[in-house]
């Protein structure tokens, strides 16, 4: 562990009473016969509980320009899924995981989440993106089908009525406040600009940065932006050059941030570069090859490497099951986590009993500190964000390094 950065968070973030459909809402007695019939035989297979197994539903980016993200977050969810079912799954219930690709695009998104919801899942767990989350967890949560571990910051899912979200990871107002910290208070810093993608993810870190920067009464000195999807950030480079900035922060993903930071390399732009957590670190680092050294990247989960963490030597391990060729990666350690944070949960409940949605939430908001194994969550009736750990890594000879400091 590098650094603690819980603080005031700067929006309501909530966990209220969640509805969700049971037989208290099933009108007719052959319909509530139904449902009692599945019950004593040990299955609700509207929630996605079936006598032998619990399935979840995942929408991500597993083609296209962040597929490495979705791919990823898959990864680290089926390790702990599959590393739950091998010994015994969930009170005799082994965990299926049904992903879609919705290559990082709201309108796929919104209609793999109708159709996974309809199909009968238990949760939406691994969803990547802002944008692609902004579309598709109203319709989860309309159903109150619990939306767990989605790989962003943003702080609408952080909101007190998001009653069936379950964040994992620290927001991006942390991350960049922890930003403007270091490079504001450690390297002396008074210039920063930024490049933002252009939607939700990119304005819920612009407005993370200048908050950051306004609470020390300073202001971005040039700004630029890029459309999703797309790697088109040489216009976007040209604004921010003219603010001549000390650092420049990015809100973006792995292809268009390697894009800019090598083109502001060979124009002479020898910022600070500093990237938030959702750009996706290895892929970021395979992008870039001898042009990420002293590349900056924020992280909301313990180095993949460091197995003195108890959690991050099981992942390893589970890792290594699933895909024996996978390199370890913030990006499948953060879907582990997801993963991991599910099954505990589930093993809390009642195993006389289907687990149901409702008490699935309700067991998370009364639990107290859920310890992972070395990184622990907490949930509450106020609050749906479990960690707000903010960790500090530098791109030095050809890998990340952790470190709690950025001046020599």
């Amino acid at each position: 562990m590098i650094r603690r950065a819980r603080r005031d968070r700067t929006a309501a973030l909530g966990f209220g009473r969640v509805r969700t459909l049971g037989v208290r809402a099933v009108v007719g007695v052959p319909a509530v016969a139904a449902v009692l019939a599945n019950v004593a035989s040990g299955q609700n297979p509207d929630q996605g509980v079936y006598a032998d197994s619990i399935v979840f539903g995942q929408s991500a980016a597993l083609t296209g320009d962040a597929m490495a993200l979705g791919t990823n977050m898959n990864l680290g969810i089926r390790a702990a899924f599959e590393e739950a079912n091998r010994n015994g799954g969930v009170h005799g219930r082994v965990l299926r995981l049904v992903a879609r690709d919705d290559g990082y695009e709201p309108e796929a998104a919104a209609r793999n989440t109708t159709e996974l919801v309809e199909s009968g899942v238990f949760g939406l767990i691994g969803a990547v993106g802002t944008p692609t989350s902004t579309a598709a967890e109203p319709l989860a949560s309309a159903q109150a089908v619990p939306y767990i571990g989605p790989f962003t910051g943003a702080e609408f899912l952080r909101a007190i009525e998001r009653e069936s979200v379950v964040n994992v990871r620290a927001s991006y107002y942390q991350e960049t406040e922890e930003m403007v910290d270091y490079l504001t208070r450690d390297l002396g810093h008074e210039r920063i600009a930024i490049l933002y993608q252009d939607d939700s993810y990119g304005r819920a870190g612009l407005s993370g940065a200048r908050l950051a920067l306004g609470r020390r009464n300073m202001a971005l000195v040039s700004e630029g932006t890029y459309m999703r999807n797309t790697t088109a950030v040489k216009r976007a480079l040209l604004d921010i050059r003219q603010g001549r900035p000390q650092a420049v922060i990015i809100i973006g993903a792995y292809r268009p941030a390697a894009e800019f930071i090598r083109w502001a390399r060979r124009v002479g732009l020898n910022a600070v570069i500093v990237n938030i957590s959702f750009v996706g670190s290895n892929a970021l680092l395979n992008e870039l090859g001898a042009a990420g050294n002293g590349v900056v990247v924020t992280q909301v989960v313990p180095f993949p490497s460091d197995t003195s963490v108890p959690v991050v030597a099981s992942y390893q391990a589970a890792l290594r099951a699933v895909a024996p060729a996978a390199v370890p990666g913030f990006v499948s350690l953060e879907g582990y986590l997801a993963g991991r944070l599910a099954v505990e949960s589930l093993q809390r409940l009642d195993a006389d009993e289907p687990p149901t949605r409702e008490q699935f939430l309700d067991q998370l908001r009364s639990a107290g500190s859920i310890d992972l194994g070395g990184f622990p969550v907490e949930y509450g009736e106020a609050d749906n964000q479990g960690s707000d750990e903010v960790f500090l890594t530098v791109i030095r000879g050809g890998r990340f390094q952790p470190v709690d400091r950025l001046s020599r």
